[in-house]
């Protein structure tokens, strides 16, 4: 049977930030503000799946990104925005970055492990409602030729 876990990442999406490295403990590390984004992943994970298990065999994993649409703009692009006619495509916020923090959240609590993803989509769109992340987690059939 195949599954499908849904959940909304409340606040702004973001990136996973590069590791870091502290000259003196000798070791890289993970930024504070991407453990805490990762944290916030895995409890909406859990708030809108309290049942899950971790899922086995191939997984695709669906991201939408909404943005809030800048009040700097005018009345006619804040419209184009809207209607999906303008995409957020400015850094900071890559696609790639926004998924690995979102898979990396997900390890062991909807997957065994990101590598079990063979399919990933991220979509960054404009909204005026709130700022989150729509994540779906589906398995897929894993067809053996």
């Amino acid at each position: 049977m195949l599954e499908v876990y849904t959940f909304t990442v409340p606040g702004r999406p973001i990136g996973k930030d590069r590791p870091r490295f502290d000259t003196r403990a000798m070791r890289t590390y993970t930024p504070r503000k991407t453990k805490i984004y990762e944290r916030k992943v895995q409890q909406a994970f859990r708030l809108e799946n309290p049942e899950a298990t971790p899922l086995l065999g191939p997984v695709k994993v669906t991201i939408f990104a909404y943005f809030s649409i800048p009040k700097s703009w005018s009345k006619k692009k804040h419209s184009w925005a809207a209607d999906g006619l303008i995409r957020p495509s400015t850094t900071p916020i890559d696609c790639d970055n926004i998924a690995k923090a979102v898979c990396d959240g997900l390890n062991g609590i909807a997957y065994k492990d990101d590598h079990q993803i063979v399919r990933l989509e991220v979509e960054k769109v404009y909204t005026e409602k709130e700022e989150r992340a729509k994540v779906f987690v589906e398995s897929v059939p894993d067809w053996e030729g």
